[in-house]
């Protein structure tokens, strides 16, 4: 009887293991109005801009990856490196930076403020 209940629990171990997974992709916040002006400091600065006010600010990116309606552009400098994700406002709208993560050339995060505003200067 020990068996069966060790092969039971067994097999319960390896089915959980083979159950599919469903990963679902983060959604897009929502973003207000875009400003048009590039003044501001950190985040503020840098949410809702377009492609064309980042290279402004940063200069050229080193990556500009496109996949279907999304965007994302790796701006390096020697304190950090910042991507910025950027999605259509709308349907069919122009696209806007939604989200940022920064991190040092290690791979160690950084605040993405701060990175902002290191790579401003």
């Amino acid at each position: 009887m020990r068996r069966y209940f060790a092969l039971a629990f067994m097999v319960m171990g390896l089915a959980a293991c083979a159950a599919p997974q469903t990963i679902t992709p983060p959604s897009r916040p929502t973003m207000p109005a875009r400003s048009t002006t590039l003044s501001g400091k950190g985040l503020e600065a840098v949410l809702g801009k377009t492609s064309r006010d980042l290279e402004r600010m940063f200069g050229q990116p080193r990556l500009d990856v496109r996949e279907f309606d999304a965007r994302k552009l790796q701006f390096v400098g020697s304190a950090c490196v910042l991507d910025a994700f950027l999605y259509p406002e709308g349907s069919g709208g122009a696209q806007v930076v939604t989200y940022i993560d920064a991190r040092r050339s290690d791979g160690q995060s950084v605040d993405r403020a701060a990175c902002v505003e290191a790579l401003r200067k």
